[in-house]
């Protein structure tokens, strides 16, 4: 939603944080599922997009080296199973 009154206006109140649905009435299952569709197409396909740009992609030298030693153990435990 693009605001917290308009998210209010879902549930009557003047405004509205964030809300639960624990049923939809049979008349409403077709607008529930272009809700549903609207927010996929808004936040959720695009949060694997989007946590890959956050952040600019930098690591700092400590995270760095961290990594290295991560592949390091990892390629040594390879070759000791390959080898046994």
């Amino acid at each position: 939603m693009k605001s917290k009154a308009r998210l209010g206006q879902l549930v009557h109140k003047k405004t509205a944080t964030a809300i639960a649905v624990t049923g939809v009435n049979k008349e409403d299952e077709h607008d529930f599922a272009q809700l549903l569709q609207s927010i996929r197409a808004s936040s959720l396909d695009k949060y694997d997009e989007l946590k890959k740009h956050w952040g600019g992609g930098a690591v700092g030298i400590k995270s760095q080296h961290k990594m290295e030693q991560r592949k390091a153990a990892v390629a040594k435990e390879v070759i000791q199973k390959m080898s046994a």
